[in-house]
């Protein structure tokens, strides 16, 4: 039986291994991501009607939203009703009993686990969907191909503690010439609602601190569009909102090691800034999920679920993990 997060790290270490066991090799920046092969279809069932209420992750909102519109085709009597204004609100409406669903681009935080639990006397149910990379952007004109992780601190935080030794505040600094060197460095990034911005805190800033002059903005879209509009903008958000007007810059964990955000080097960990999208649910103990909750977890796990997420333009789950995963929401 799936424990929810008590064993979250474990859980989360075992997928890991899995996923670089079963997927490494299998996509690369030349190959188009495709579902696993071994992922079955959704079979629909009887007796699924009511309302699916999801409150989180900004970065997961179009996820949900399609996940929502394709469920909502195989039972035509569910209602959606999406909310993504960042995932430090989905404990908070799972434990109101607004939402049934809490979509968070990271892990929940101790505190969090221990005010649900504080609830209803037992850990939430964290099921892992899909894979992002984080990606950092910049305008697509920008020449720079690749920046080091202490190189992003040093752009983005005012402590600089991953060991950056100056300030870097323009783009020449960076080793770019010609229009280019003397372009000051705007920075856009997302506001602290936002698990994306916790886990960029945490991965790309060494835990420190961000930059006062920082454009928090509300959405991950927003961010995009602002470098989009920008010459010298730079920021981050989840993979899947890259458009045209930006491009991912590639990243290092030191100078010379610069990788793709790609699966291929999330899985082999080359790329430092892959994480699992997450959906929490309120699942007690020795009981099985009502209908709605649990076949949409069913849809989200499937073929045509995770075929969602490569058009959203995430990672899908291998189907080990998958499986795993699926299991463990089915059991009572």
């Amino acid at each position: 039986m799936f424990k929810g997060v008590l064993e979250s790290k474990i859980f989360r270490s075992g997928l890991i291994a899995l996923v670089v066991a079963l997927t490494a090799g299998i996509a690369t920046a030349q190959e188009p991501v495709k579902v696993d092969a071994g992922i079955a279809a959704y079979t629909k069932t009887s007796g699924v009607s009511g309302n699916i209420n999801s409150v989180g992750s900004d970065t997961m909102n179009n996820l949900m939203a399609l996940w929502c519109e394709g469920f909502a085709k195989e039972y035509p009597n569910v209602r959606c009703q999406i909310e993504g204004k960042g995932s430090s609100t989905a404990p908070p409406a799972l434990i109101e009993g607004t939402a049934q669903f809490g979509p968070m681009s990271r892990g929940m935080k101790s505190k969090e686990i221990d005010e649900f639990e504080k609830a209803f006397g037992y850990k939430p149910t964290e099921v892992p969907t899909s894979i992002d990379a984080l990606a950092v952007f910049v305008n697509k004109d920008n020449p720079l191909e690749c920046l080091t992780i202490e190189q992003v601190d040093a752009i983005f935080s005012k402590n600089r503690k991953c060991g950056g030794a100056e300030d870097i505040e323009t783009w020449g600094q960076l080793g770019l010439e010609g229009d280019w060197a003397n372009v000051p460095i705007s920075i856009y990034g997302r506001n602290s609602a936002s698990g994306t911005y916790g886990y960029f805190k945490k991965k790309a800033l060494c835990k420190g601190d961000y930059k006062d002059t920082v454009k928090e903005q509300p959405g991950s879209a927003s961010v995009v569009q602002g470098i989009t509009e920008e010459k010298g903008a730079i920021g981050y958000s989840g993979i899947g909102y890259r458009t045209s007007g930006v491009k991912a810059i590639e990243l290092a964990k030191e100078k010379g090691q610069c990788a793709e955000p790609n699966l291929e080097n999330i899985v082999s960990k080359k790329y430092p800034l892959g994480r699992y999208l997450y959906l929490y649910v309120n699942k007690k103990p020795n009981e099985q999920l009502d209908p709605v909750r649990l076949e949409f977890l069913k849809y989200v796990l499937s073929s045509q679920g995770q075929q969602v997420v490569v058009k959203d333009g995430y990672l899908p789950l291998p189907a080990a993990v998958d499986a795993k995963v699926m299991k463990d929401i089915s059991a009572n």
